[in-house]
């Protein structure tokens, strides 16, 4: 069924809600496409729908809606199916629930649930939202190195229904510390008397639960892991992080870069969504960049109509003025991100070495990029303004200059950053735009009153 059959069945199913029919939609249909499908359905009708399946349909699909939509079911639906929906939720997801509910709430939800859910979503949504322990599911499958292959098969076969995964097995001791680790492989071809011991496989990646998240995507990337362990403060294993979390992270912390380095997120606070967001703060978070960015903008504007004596006798020079100081925050923005993307590949770190390799590498390309758009702005501006070889030194040199100094610092920008303690996608693409503003009107009115000074003041005596 492709996307407009699916749509146009949830449709129908919202006006004309039919048990049997719904279900076979649901099996039929990945979550992620129907709930899609179902991002412009009311939560009456959606809360309706819900009713029609069974609790485990009902937890699978409530599990990939959008989290307002979540929100609003969990006050529409009957109080004990939303025990009955949050008792069979991933766990990661279940605490993030619980996180988004009001003070008032979060007490009736505990009541609900049994003794296990309740200590469980007691202990994830206890962690920082930014923290690994806050993706983190307690739906794991743990083995003891004492039993044989044969009891770790059974004990398999009891909790894979409810685990994440099942190829990647834990070993732990009694107080849960990690041992190792065991794949499902390796017990499927072992032979039933083997013990676990003989088969685990020692000091295994595995994470803080206090690390930021992205650690946790990192080393899952790093090491091709289907799922990383994640331990408490006392090293006792506490869940995993799973592939599909660590691809979410992923995507949510290029979501936040893109942000940043657009301008429209305050460093350390939530980023913009154009779709949840109030208006209120869409406009208090754009303001703070704008107002920022008109102060450098006055300092520009002030210094340039300084040079009103230099402008009036040489007028040609103000149409020069804008490509000018534009090439160099394109070529800053170019740098940074470079720079901020290897950065975040763990590809560059805070260290003198490879702040000298990043200038080593961009020099010569500033260079070069610089002497290439110089002798490309003469010679356009020679058949376009016909000016003289005196003005199309200025403006080459000028060009030349903001060019390969924009290339390095935007380089550099992003070390500076980091050195400060903020994210370097922080510097965002407008603040780098600005300062080169500033930097190439400095440039080229000094290379303008260098090289046609003296001519000027002879014109004017």
């Amino acid at each position: 069924m492709n996307r407009e059959e699916l749509m146009f069945a949830v449709r129908r199913f919202a006006h004309a809600p039919d048990r049997e029919g719904f279900a076979t939609l649901v099996r039929a249909s990945h979550p992620s496409d129907l709930a899609e499908a179902l991002l412009c359905t009311s939560a009456q009708s959606l809360s309706a729908l819900l009713l029609l399946l069974d609790p485990q349909q009902r937890a699978d699909l409530f599990a990939h809606l959008a989290f307002s939509q979540q929100d609003e079911l969990i006050a529409l639906l009957p109080r004990q199916a939303v025990y009955d929906l949050v008792e069979r939720m991933p766990a990661d997801d279940r605490a993030d629930l619980f996180n988004r509910l009001d003070a008032l709430s979060r007490p009736d939800l505990l009541a609900g649930l049994d003794g296990v859910e309740r200590e469980d979503i007691l202990t994830l949504s206890a962690y920082p939202e930014q923290s690994i322990g806050s993706v983190t599911t307690s739906d794991f499958v743990a083995v003891n190195s004492a039993q044989t292959v044969t009891q770790a098969l059974a004990h398999i076969r009891t909790l894979a229904p409810s685990s994440e995964t099942i190829y990647s097995l834990y070993v732990l001791d009694d107080q849960r510390r990690l041992q190792g680790t065991v794949s499902l492989r390796d017990l499927v071809v072992a032979a039933g008397d083997a013990t676990v011991a003989s088969l685990v496989r020692p000091d295994p990646v595995s994470v803080q639960a206090a690390w930021p998240r992205a650690q946790a995507a990192e080393l899952i990337r790093r090491y091709d892991l289907l799922a990383v362990p994640v331990l408490d403060a006392g090293q006792a294993m506490i869940g995993i992080v799973t592939v599909d979390d660590a691809m979410d992270i992923d995507k949510q912390q290029d979501a936040n870069q893109l942000a940043r380095f657009g301008g429209t997120a305050v460093a350390g606070g939530t980023d913009l969504d154009m779709m949840a967001t109030p208006l209120r703060r869409m406009f208090s978070v754009r303001v703070f960049w704008l107002a920022v960015l008109t102060f450098f903008g006055i300092i520009t504007s002030t210094f340039v109509a300084a040079q009103e004596e230099l402008l009036s006798q040489a007028i040609v020079l103000a149409a020069f003025i804008a490509p000018i100081v534009d090439m160099g925050g394109n070529t800053g923005s170019q740098s940074a991100t470079l720079v901020i993307r290897s950065m975040a590949l763990g590809e560059l770190g805070l260290n003198w070495r490879h702040v000298l390799f990043v200038i080593k590498r961009e020099l010569p390309v500033a260079a070069m990029l610089g002497i290439t758009i110089a002798l490309l702005e003469a010679v356009l501006a020679w058949f376009s303004k016909g000016v003289g070889v005196d003005v199309l030194l200025v403006v080459g040199l000028s060009m030349l200059v903001c060019t390969a100094l924009g290339g390095v610092i935007g380089a550099l920008l992003p070390f500076l950053a980091r050195r400060m303690g903020t994210d370097p996608a922080t510097l965002s693409s407008p603040l780098i735009t600005s300062v080169m503003d500033l930097v190439g009107v400095f440039v080229y009115f000094g290379f303008a009153w260098a090289l046609l000074g003296d001519q000027l003041v002879g014109a004017g005596a």
